[in-house]
């Protein structure tokens, strides 16, 4: 018993340690971009992806939402789902933790740039799509995950 209730900590720890990780990733390409490489794209994969540094003022995928109440609803959001988590953690699978813990680590990244600058940092630039950042990557398949995991049909014991 002591083996399961130690080998579901370490993977809790695991999870926890990855999405740091995954923070501070963002964080440092960020200040890569902005402080080191702001005006020449540096090719990743060819074309068809670049480095890119570009300030994003509105909202994911550059929709026209912008300004105080965009910081305001970000933070609103974000005080939810911790909530959500806190309250609900017993009642939530592990996919479900882990997938709104994502979406927290990612808005926060992006947070954090809206109120040091006024904008999101963007740096990854898909050719054809958009331009994006390791947060909104956190963001956007959490998000698809969890759209995917409450969509999929029940099964009926």
């Amino acid at each position: 018993m002591i083996n399961i209730i130690s080998n579901i900590k370490i993977k809790n720890i695991a999870w926890a340690f990855a999405l740091a990780i995954f923070f501070f990733i963002d964080r440092y390409l960020k200040y890569l971009a902005i402080n080191y490489w702001p005006s020449t794209p540096k090719k990743l994969l060819g074309n068809l992806l670049t480095f890119n540094f570009t300030p994003n003022y509105n909202i994911a995928f550059s929709l026209p939402l912008s300004g105080v109440w965009l910081n305001a609803l970000i933070s609103i959001i974000i005080l939810v789902i911790f909530a959500y988590i806190i309250l609900n953690k017993k009642n939530l699978s592990k996919l479900e933790i882990i997938s709104l813990s994502a979406i927290i680590i990612g808005a926060l990244s992006n947070l954090l740039d809206r109120f040091n600058y006024g904008y999101v940092i963007d740096y990854l630039d898909l050719k054809w799509f958009t331009i994006f950042n390791l947060g909104d990557i956190l963001i956007s398949v959490s998000t698809l995950v969890l759209l995917i995991y409450f969509l999929k049909p029940v099964k009926n014991i």
